[in-house]
């Protein structure tokens, strides 16, 4: 069902011209009559994405901090979504993003209050960040810590109890836990092996109460860029197997600090393997009655799985780089195929086991999807082809991780070969006064685009620090500006690169800094706004993390956001006449540029920005201070 239109419609004109001039009126008008600043670059930015609902086209609108990029696209987008009767979807960076721009005093509350408008949003999260009830009870048989009663007690009435299914309400959100640490989140979340289909409390599932949900609006879808690449892969798939997509079909699409749109579509193509997860499935099925061809092809594939990963993790890089490289060597790939041949006769001993019911039939399910995946992943690693593949060690085991190298293939048909306007919004999408970096990564070939500076006065409100440090030095350095009790955002390149400082940081110093990881990220974040703490460390709030004024008058760069040196990279280096220009480079500075952007958010707002560089980060100061909108100032 349509919502109202914001503004009338006539004969005499079309729907854009409309949009153009309630946009004008709005921005110049209505909104600035009650409080809000008249910008010119804000209102340049709608005027650009009226044009690209026009010509339903790419539009990369770079706009610096301080334009007011949010209303600039939710206005056009609200009237859109109303005018074709489908959602706009609005995807960010991540899922705590999503938080921030939903919160009480966010953008869209502001314009919903503003204008009179009842803006129906609704929120699209990852599946990862929904309670799952299978692994709740799992996790209550088998972890004997309190946070899991706790989490059990919470549950809705409706969930076990007698409650009448008119009074199904969405729960089992990650942010409804936030005093979970992110480990403990990992033991009763949904994990990619649960089978939603098959499973018998699905419907009052909180995963499906919130699908069901977001599926119904008409306005407005707000997810991650790492759900909407799910979507996108899994669409097709989903369609066959005779379930709904995802997310709802959107009329416009605008990505968020778009910039990170290409690394969310890698990670939603890769595929994985895990040490422990086939043996854990494996053994939750050799049940008594199972018959003896099928328990000794079991016994076969988890010896050679074991063996497998045995030598994986010999062949490994021994670098501290979170991606290890594999050598790939005949022994191993004899392994991997074996593991191939041995499941694929598993399966089929599979059909006859379903026909005897001995096997409950929501493990044998789940047994049977996670093996179409392990077949299909095995084969990718031992083809030879060209996929990129590397080994990383998660919570205490090694996950093989394989993606095919066809995102930007995939991405160009998938996604930018329609007629749906998408707009690309972020104050960093160009390098070197070009879009060619981020168009060639995400396969788009022909789009508008646009770059309004900020307006904001950098010289009066802000400083930017470079200090070089010895070897070893920069703990010990960060420290000391701490010292001083003011509002300060460390930012991290890596989790690896937070955890060293943490194990650097004095006892006594505990209550002042928080964490990323400790408890759920946004709770830190208010926590942190509201300086209940003076210092939050993070490697995830390069972008999108909004908090003005005197909240937050310093921000820390711990490294220099360079690229890793690992098999994904690597891959893209290879294919690069200038490895360092064409790839470290353009992804350091567009980062850095996006971290630095953490502190001046208003026009009330000023502070400090201090690098820190050690070794070769020293050599890059001249490349460093072409992104800062003021003279760098060297110290030591």
């Amino acid at each position: 069902m349509k919502s109202k239109m914001p503004f009338p419609l006539s004969k005499d004109k079309s729907f854009y011209e409309s949009l153009n001039d309630w946009i004008g009126d709005t921005l110049y008008d209505e909104l600035t009559e009650k409080g809000f600043e008249c910008r010119d670059e804000q209102i340049y930015m709608a005027f650009q994405i009226e044009q690209a609902l026009k010509e339903k086209k790419v539009l990369f609108a770079e706009a610096g901090v301080g334009t007011g990029k949010t209303i600039a696209y939710l206005l056009p987008a609200i009237a859109y979504a109303r005018y074709t009767g489908k959602p706009a979807l609005i995807s960010c960076a991540d899922e705590t993003l999503i938080d921030q721009l939903v919160k009480e005093d966010g953008d869209i509350r502001k314009i919903s209050e503003a204008l009179g408008l009842d803006i129906d949003v609704r929120l699209a999260k990852s599946r990862d960040q929904y309670l799952c009830l299978k692994r709740l009870e799992e996790a209550g048989n088998t972890i004997d810590e309190d946070y899991v009663d706790v989490v059990a007690d919470e549950l809705p009435e409706f969930v076990y109890g007698s409650g009448s299914l008119q009074s199904i309400f969405p729960y089992g959100e990650r942010s409804d836990y936030p005093n979970l640490s992110d480990e403990e989140w990992k033991t009763v979340n949904f994990h990619p092996i649960q089978q939603c289909a098959a499973c018998d409390v699905r419907n009052r599932c909180g995963q499906t109460i919130h699908r069901n949900h977001y599926r119904e609006s008409v306005e407005l879808v707000i997810c991650s860029h790492d759900f909407y690449m799910e979507h996108i892969w899994t669409k097709e798939s989903r369609k066959r197997q005779g379930q709904l997509p995802l997310l709802p079909e959107p009329s416009m699409i605008v990505f968020d600090e778009g910039h990170l749109l290409e690394y969310s579509a890698q990670r939603a193509l890769t595929y994985e393997v895990q040490n422990s997860t086939l043996l854990n499935l494996l053994e939750r099925i050799m049940v008594d009655g199972i018959r003896e061809s099928t328990l000794q092809l079991m016994e076969r594939l988890i010896d050679s799985h074991e063996a497998f990963f045995k030598l994986l993790d010999a062949l490994a890089d021994t670098t501290e780089n979170e991606r290890k490289a594999i050598e790939k060597t005949p022994e191993l790939l004899a392994i991997g195929k074996e593991v191939v041949k041995i499941s694929n006769a598993l399966l089929e001993e599979f059909v006859f086991e379903g026909e005897l019911y001995i096997i409950p039939a929501y493990d044998l399910r789940m047994v049977e999807e996670y093996l179409d995946q392990y077949i299909y992943s095995m084969d990718l690693f031992t083809s030879q082809n060209d996929a990129v593949d590397w080994l990383e060690g998660r919570e205490g085991e090694s996950t093989l991780v394989i993606m095919p190298r066809l995102v930007t293939d995939i991405l160009r048909e998938k996604l930018f070969s329609s007629n749906t306007p998408i707009v690309f919004s972020s104050a960093t999408l160009s390098v070197g006064e070009t879009f060619t970096y981020l168009a060639d990564g995400l396969g788009i070939q022909d789009y508008l685009s646009f770059s309004v500076e900020s307006p904001f006065d950098y010289d009066e409100v802000m400083e930017v620090f470079a200090t070089d440090i010895e070897a070893g030095g920069k703990a010990k350095r960060a420290l000391e500006l701490l010292e001083d009790g003011e509002q300060t955002l460390i930012l991290f390149k890596s989790e690896r690169a937070m955890n060293h400082f943490k194990e650097r940081v004095p006892s006594e110093w505990q209550d002042r800094i928080a964490f990323e990881g400790e408890r759920e990220l946004s709770s830190i974040v208010r926590d942190f706004q509201q300086k209940k703490v003076p210092v939050l460390c993070s490697y995830h709030l390069w972008e999108g993390l909004d908090i003005p004024q005197d909240a937050l008058t310093r921000v820390i760069i711990y490294d220099l956001p360079l690229p890793p040196s690992d098999p994904l990279f690597d891959a893209r280096r290879q294919h690069a006449k200038d490895p360092f220009r064409e790839v470290d480079l353009p992804f350091m500075l567009l980062r850095l540029r996006q971290g630095a952007g953490r502190l001046i958010r208003t026009s009330a707002d000023s502070g400090t920005v201090h690098l820190l560089l050690e070794g070769k980060e020293q050599e890059m100061k001249a490349e460093i201070e072409s992104i800062f909108p003021v003279k760098m100032k060297m110290t030591v």
